[in-house]
């Protein structure tokens, strides 16, 4: 949003959806229900966006159950946006009005020239960023995210989907497959890297294939046998029964790269540490609640390094979307009308999807 540029009504256009019906977290829990409000001007830089589809993501079970502190309710989440542009502002080139795009986690940053974050592709961490919901704008006014029929944002945290990618299978890729995908390409994952996934669902199957198209040898570890033949499927070249000591035991000191995407026990991380090769790094991706706890002797030991990672910003997300276009990468979804939204949550929330919504 042009925040400064909002003040000036000859740099607005009139919106086509001026009060947007949604639906909301009103309160603690599971439940969301119908809702409205009036969205922000449509400043200059500013796309309007009629919603076709939005995905449920971990994040927006967390932000409604309030298990992260810090929700202000009433709470439209959803930051998994799949529709067409309807309205653009008058500086907006790179959109026309009919176009497919998609929106993220995020819907500004300054991308200002003395901005760090910014100047190192890192704007989800620009101290004047505002994501998709449950963020403020510096007016105060409250960002509402996807589970509605529009959605107004900055042009530049809108992005071209690819016509080769079916809008259904797009949404995913805007957290999911973005979440997974940012790390790897931080940190240089590159062909013949053994690279192991931790938990194999929402996140999980899509950082397999990402790993395998970049030629990783991929290996899965996952507590439950009945997912080995579709973790091979999509791209893993050898699967681990984590409840299998014989065959965890083969694979310690084996691997190069270790993406946690579940909400691993705090105590699991020694024995996390306990697969990867000297100077190899474990990147955790999930936010379980409580402290990790782990023994500083297997870090030093065994020269292992941990970090963890946010989301993609707009460079990262263009090339996530690329990147799947072109070895074709796609989640494995369930499909839900809006109306039975409470239903598709209670489903996620009991561990149920298989493996995005």
């Amino acid at each position: 949003m042009d925040f400064f540029l909002l003040q000036t009504h000859s740099n607005m256009v009139e919106g086509k959806i001026n009060k947007i019906h949604g639906w909301a977290a009103m309160k603690p829990g599971i439940k969301v229900e119908p809702w409205s409000y009036t969205p922000r001007p449509i400043g200059e830089n500013d796309v309007e966006i009629k919603i076709e589809y939005s995905g449920i993501c971990g994040s927006d079970l967390h932000t409604i159950k309030q298990e992260w502190s810090g929700t202000t309710y009433p709470a439209i989440v959803g930051h998994e946006i799949i529709g067409k542009i309807i309205t653009k502002g008058a500086k907006v080139t790179e959109f026309n009005e009919g176009d497919l795009v998609g929106v993220g986690a995020q819907v500004f940053a300054c991308h200002r020239s003395d901005c760090k974050p910014c100047n190192n592709n890192l704007d989800p961490h620009c101290p004047r960023g505002v994501f998709t919901y449950n963020s403020k704008y510096p007016d105060g006014e409250q960002a509402q995210g996807g589970y509605a029929e529009a959605v107004r944002v900055d042009s530049k945290y809108t992005f071209h989907i690819p016509s080769s990618i079916d809008p259904l299978y797009a949404a995913p890729l805007m957290c999911a497959g973005t979440t997974v995908f940012a790390p790897m390409l931080r940190k240089g994952v590159k062909k013949g890297d053994r690279v192991g996934i931790v938990g194999i669902g929402g996140l999980g199957h899509l950082a397999i294939q990402y790993a395998h198209a970049l030629g990783a040898e991929v290996v899965a570890f996952s507590h439950s046998p009945n997912k080995r033949q579709e973790c091979l499927d999509l791209g893993a070249s050898k699967f681990v029964l984590t409840s299998d000591k014989e065959d965890v035991d083969a694979h310690r000191h084996t691997l190069d790269f270790l993406f946690i995407t579940s909400n691993s026990k705090s105590n699991q991380y020694n024995e996390f540490i306990s697969w990867m090769d000297f100077e190899g790094i474990v990147v955790l991706l999930a936010l379980p609640e409580g402290h990790m706890t782990f023994s500083p002797f297997e870090f030093v030991l065994n020269e292992v390094g941990i970090t963890g990672s946010l989301i993609g910003g707009v460079n990262i997300i263009k090339k996530t979307l690329e990147f799947a276009s072109k070895h074709n990468i796609r989640p494995i979804i369930e499909k839900y009308p809006i109306d039975d939204v409470n239903n598709a949550l209670q489903h996620m929330d009991d561990g149920k999807a298989r493996y995005r919504i």
